[in-house]
């Protein structure tokens, strides 16, 4: 027997999921009821505000593990990200809050605030040997709260103190905020930042990635970063099939705008992604929303993901082959990764604990 859902027209509007979907771990799942006092209605009609939640952090420093992925090192100020990406691979980690990987990963964002303090304290230690270093691997470490909170920027301070070398992945035109920052450092080889770049399409993208920087915006940042002497590089991550189809436009807009690496990633659908994603493309592009997941499993084997480290980034199988010859071939056209700069480890100088530079 068909059934029908109802997607609160206010879950839509500048968010990317439309639902709070229930995490792998809960026991119950919940929806909404009209219980004939007119609630539901109301509930629909107030827009969803972003709640930030302030966690004292651990630790800063995560170690990469994995061996699909070119660092050793990488630092998260934020969990939950407001961009709303609906293809996020790091919806699930919101489970382990007992929080909805759907609504709440892009509405509860938690805050690291002690994550600059920790830094410090971790680079300062005897035993610490400086590594390639990404900062926002998982959550876009500029997403719109940073404007207040600076998490990202006092994190930037630490580093450029200790002369360590880093990297930085972003949607958001806010990193040039910190081009006093990034400058500087770019020019002894201690900073790089890489601009996702999904698709050209201003209307797929707001849907797509609806908190995120316009897709000329970005270009932009590029074009700014560039000027500034900072090394860019583009993202056109993740490719979907029948979806984000323009992918050699995005990089000929990238290279004109100034960015000279590029690198990209398939779709992947962990855990509650997968729902998310089909949920996603029932209300966004009914047409093709069969033909679409048709695509995403012939590149997983058919299932709807693989975790495997082999494929999992770039997929297997024909379509895999396809989207990786039609990169290949347009950043050889283009003139992208000819040239990497190097990091320049070799300047580290480990900061002190009272925040106090060494004259030595």
């Amino acid at each position: 027997m068909a059934t029908e859902t109802t997607i609160p027209i206010a879950a839509l509007k500048g968010r990317g999921a439309a639902t709070r979907i229930a995490h792998r771990f809960a026991k119950d799942a919940r929806d909404a009821f009209d219980d004939g006092w007119g609630t539901l209605q109301a509930d629909d009609a107030a827009p969803l505000q972003t709640e930030v939640i302030f966690e004292e952090a651990k630790s800063a420093i995560v170690q990469q593990q994995s061996p699909d992925i070119y660092f050793e090192q990488s630092i998260n100020p934020y969990r939950g990200c407001e961009h709303g990406c609906i293809y996020c691979f790091a919806r699930p980690t919101h489970s382990y809050l007992n929080l909805s990987p759907g609504l709440d990963f892009e509405t509860k964002i938690i805050a690291k605030r002690n994550i600059a303090q920790l830094l410090r304290a971790e680079l300062a230690r005897p035993r610490y040997v400086p590594q390639g270093l990404v900062i926002g691997v998982v959550t876009d470490c500029y997403q719109p709260v940073e404007r207040e909170l600076k998490l990202t920027r006092s994190v930037i301070e630490v580093l450029q103190e200790a002369q360590h070398a880093f990297s930085l992945i972003t949607k958001s035109s806010g990193v040039e905020r910190d081009m006093d920052l990034l400058a500087p450092m770019a020019a002894q080889q201690l900073a790089a930042v890489y601009v996702t770049i999904t698709t050209l399409d201003a209307g797929l993208a707001r849907t797509l990635e609806p908190r995120a920087a316009s897709p000329q915006r970005r270009l932009r940042t590029i074009r700014t970063l560039a000027e500034a002497g900072v090394p860019v590089g583009v993202s056109v991550a993740p490719q979907i099939p029948f979806v984000t189809d323009d992918m050699e436009q995005v990089l000929a807009a990238a290279w004109d705008a100034g960015a000279r690496s590029a690198f990209y990633t398939v779709l992947r659908l962990p855990w509650e992604v997968a729902p998310l994603f089909r949920e996603w493309l029932a209300l966004h592009l009914p047409d093709r929303a069969e033909r679409v997941m048709a695509r995403v499993q012939e590149m997983r084997g058919g299932k709807d993901y693989d975790s495997d480290f082999a494929t999992r980034m770039k997929g297997s199988g024909i379509w895999a082959e396809l989207i990786r010859q039609r990169f290949e071939k347009a950043c050889a056209k283009l003139g992208f990764n000819r040239e990497r700069a190097a990091a320049d480890l070799g300047l580290f100088r480990r900061p002190a604990l009272d925040g106090q530079a060494s004259l030595f």
